[in-house]
């Protein structure tokens, strides 16, 4: 078996919170320099690399620029920060509920990405919490959708990181989680939804196929009111869009969602109205490092059910 390379540290720093680019050349290839290798690998453009090699913003681990003309060695590592987007801010506070030596928990607001990807980089949780708690190494434990607010698990040291991720790969974590949804009296609940659900990669919406079950909720119906229904939903496994997908299998899809039923348009950039009605209310385990028995609650609102005509207020 062969042995995995030790990850030299970066030689860069953060930027906004967030981490530099580390790419590890493959031992096998015929590129002849570290430039050929990453005009295929990153698909940036010849200019682009060139560029960036040409200002010495790609470096070795030694933290020197790679010259242009460098020959290319396996198994290299080289590092460079990303071009951050033009991001517009996530206008609603990230709120720490718990903090300690080993772990912070967040209550996430709607619309702010768990970690940097796609066009979320800077105006995300995780990057935030770096800048605001001056913690470099904090990293999250599991993530919630952009879309999704609250409660949310980051581990403050690496080396701990891998415990607090097996709880969730394990399922010793209880969740819990609010809905705001159409009030059916014909459905019966509490009831059991199980299917095995896809979601397959550049496919925005998950889908349910025939096959093994994959994923399971218990869906409780709280209150109703003038057509709406407030809903407790108990994940027992963790599959992309697993709540959303349940939820409008059962003919209630969650209010503001703009995947299920249908797939609609883009919303543009700073449009905050009519946010996702899902909230990662409760959060609960047993540190794995301290032994210590947690409980966190959300301390954040669904609007539609408190405030149905602020919600739907179109401008």
């Amino acid at each position: 078996m062969r042995r995995r390379p030790r990850i030299p540290p970066s030689p860069l720093p953060q930027r906004e919170g967030v981490d530099p680019v580390r790419i590890r050349l493959p031992r096998d290839g015929e590129w002849a320099t570290v430039r050929e290798h990453l005009v295929e690998r990153l698909a940036a453009g010849a200019g682009v690399i060139d560029g960036m090699l040409g200002d010495g913003l790609i470096v070795g681990a030694d933290g020197r620029p790679v010259a242009p003309d460098a020959a290319y060695e396996p198994g290299m590592f080289v590092w460079f920060h990303r071009e951050l987007p033009d991001e517009v801010p996530v206008p609603f506070a990230l709120d720490v509920v718990y903090r300690d030596d080993h772990i912070v928990v967040a209550d996430k607001p709607h619309f702010l990405a768990t970690t940097p990807r796609g066009s979320h980089v800077a105006e995300t949780a995780l990057a935030r919490l770096r800048r605001e708690l001056g913690l470099p190494a904090i990293g999250a434990a599991h993530r919630l959708d952009r879309l999704t607010a609250g409660l949310v698990l980051f581990t403050v040291r690496p080396e701990e990181r891998g415990a607090y991720q097996t709880l969730f790969r394990d399922r010793l974590v209880r969740k819990e989680y609010e809905a705001v949804a159409p009030y059916d009296a014909g459905l019966a609940l509490p009831r059991m939804v199980t299917s095995r659900i896809v979601k397959e990669r550049g496919v925005l919406a998950a889908r349910e196929v025939a096959g093994e079950p994959n994923a399971l909720t218990e869906v409780e119906l709280t209150g109703h009111r003038a057509g709406l229904g407030r809903y407790r939903l108990l994940p027992r496994t963790g599959q992309t869009h697993q709540l959303r997908v349940h939820m409008n299998t059962l003919g209630v899809p969650i209010l503001g969602d703009p995947l299920y039923p249908v797939v609609t348009g883009p919303v543009p950039a700073g449009d905050f109205r009519r946010p996702l009605q899902l909230l990662a209310r409760v959060l609960e385990f047993t540190d794995p490092v301290t032994g210590r028995a947690h409980r966190f609650v959300s301390g954040r609102a669904l609007r539609a059910w408190s405030s149905y005509d602020d919600w739907a207020r179109k401008a």
